[in-house]
């Protein structure tokens, strides 16, 4: 489980609204001045906001601006990660490949078709896990600081 400290932006009825500081690897890149990366992130001061679902054993008193402890399973970010980057581009070669074994056009509308196809997958799942406990973020640690889930 990764664990991510962030600040309470917006409470719902069913979840919380955290906002966390985007982490880069330019502290341990040898690169430093000499990467635009560092700078653009250093004028952007760039910060996601996460959906946390809450669940039987979730405190719901939460409120903006307050410092919440979250977990995200690792294998839930790494198998988004491979529906995310990896389905689009196999189904962008797959329609390559059906379509356009005859016309280099036709191989170029095949592979816009699946990659639009690999798309719409991707996202009609995320529409699909958007309230599924176990492929979202889950409350660790509460704003009184009490631990909610016990890993031991």
């Amino acid at each position: 489980m990764i664990l991510e400290t962030g600040t309470v932006v917006a409470v719902e009825a069913d979840s919380l609204w955290v906002e966390t500081i985007q982490r880069s690897t330019c502290e341990a890149c040898a690169a430093k001045k000499g990467c635009g990366q560092r700078v653009l992130s250093k004028l952007t001061g760039k910060t996601n906001r996460i959906r946390v679902l809450f669940d039987s054993q979730s405190p719901k008193k939460a409120s903006p601006g307050q410092s919440v402890t979250i977990g995200i399973p690792e294998d839930v970010i790494v198998s988004g990660s491979i529906l995310v980057y990896l389905l689009p581009v196999v189904a962008a070669v797959i329609g390559a490949w059906l379509v356009g074994s005859q016309n280099d056009a036709l191989g170029i509308l095949g592979a816009a078709c699946g990659l639009l196809l690999g798309g719409l997958i991707v996202n009609l799942r995320s529409k699909k896990a958007r309230n599924d406990l176990r492929l979202n973020p889950v409350l660790i640690q509460d704003p009184s600081g009490i631990q909610v889930l016990d890993f031991s």
